[in-house]
């Protein structure tokens, strides 16, 4: 009987989940004995012509990492979603846009103009930028052309499945490949990975206060932090309560605060104002002199609350917003 056929694919990401694949360790021993991968770029040497080929869904399962910036990652999350059964969005990028979703702050032309004009370490006098053709020698060579905005998995294609994390951990990894192996799947959009809150599992949960009062935020490499007290009653900004279980709290064990890379649980729509709402609601001053005082001490609210995020948040940047 052969064996299904399984797809791993990257877009626009950092390859932290690509190595998360590897640090299956001995475990990937046995996926690679149960399963023929057809498609794997930053392992092995496939063509997509021979992608194309395939008949359509004659794939099992594609687990593709990354968000959609470019029109040829667009081509190719059309193209291996035709020819899958399941389309698993693996990793945050993939899930929430991630972090190149923060470059949805910023239209297209500034991104261009500040990687390739402005930027303090580029000289570029021509302002030379590349362009999608440059004919050379009776040859036309081309490159991907950038969209306007940064979009998850599932805002360009139908997603069946969810692997969350920055990147996700060798547990929640085999658990969805058995799960796919052993034919038990849950419904399908369901994000693989507890429905709870990270507190749940962080080691300093008994120590998160029932109410507090923020007289200043720190960033953690501004304060000596308690290693045993939660870092919300140290003025620390912790995702963790507006973010979902499963990495095993491995910032926090690590003595760092949450930053939302597993996303929300099913019952937050938005993780950033989710998490803002409820620090905000929380400064103790009163005086709009002195909340804003407080509230210096997040200098970069879209990048504390949207790390990760930011491409499916409701202040997201619209797609058919024309390019600037």
């Amino acid at each position: 009987m052969p064996k299904p056929k399984v797809a791993f694919y990257w877009c626009a990401s950092c390859g932290g989940c690509e190595e998360t694949v590897v640090d299956l360790a001995e475990d990937i021993l046995g996926v690679v004995e149960k399963v023929d991968i057809v498609l794997w770029p930053v392992a092995m040497d496939f063509k997509y012509k021979d992608i194309e080929a395939m008949p359509d869904k004659s794939i099992v399962a594609t687990l593709l990492n990354g968000a959609i910036r470019s029109t040829e990652q667009e081509e190719m999350a059309r193209l291996l979603r035709r020819k899958s059964v399941y389309m698993i969005a693996y990793g945050a990028c993939a899930h929430l846009g991630g972090i190149p979703g923060l470059a949805n702050q910023f239209s297209r032309e500034q991104l261009l103009k500040f990687v390739y004009e402005d930027a303090p370490s580029v000289v570029n006098e021509q302002k030379t930028r590349p362009q999608t053709k440059s004919p050379d020698n009776g040859r036309e060579p081309t490159l991907p052309a950038l969209h306007n905005v940064v979009r998850s998995l599932d805002q360009v294609v139908d997603v069946d499945y969810y692997v969350p994390g920055c990147p996700p951990t060798p547990k929640i990894t085999k658990a969805a490949v058995t799960a796919l192996l052993e034919n038990r799947l849950p419904p399908k959009g369901s994000v693989i990975a507890p429905d709870i809150a990270l507190c749940d599992e962080c080691p300093r949960k008994a120590t998160k206060p029932t109410n507090v009062s923020f007289t200043e935020f720190k960033r953690p490499h501004q304060k000596l932090m308690d290693p045993a007290l939660c870092f919300l009653a140290q003025g620390i900004v912790c995702m963790g309560p507006a973010t979902r279980s499963g990495c095993e709290a491995a910032c926090t064990c690590g003595g760092m605060p949450c930053t939302g890379c597993f996303g929300p649980t099913s019952r937050v729509r938005d993780q950033g104002l989710k998490i803002m709402s409820s620090l905000a609601a929380n400064v103790a001053p009163k005086d709009e002199g002195e909340i804003q005082k407080v509230l210096a001490g997040i200098p970069d609210p879209i990048g504390t609350f949207y790390r990760y995020g930011l491409a499916k948040s409701l202040v997201r940047r619209r797609v058919d917003l024309p390019p600037r």
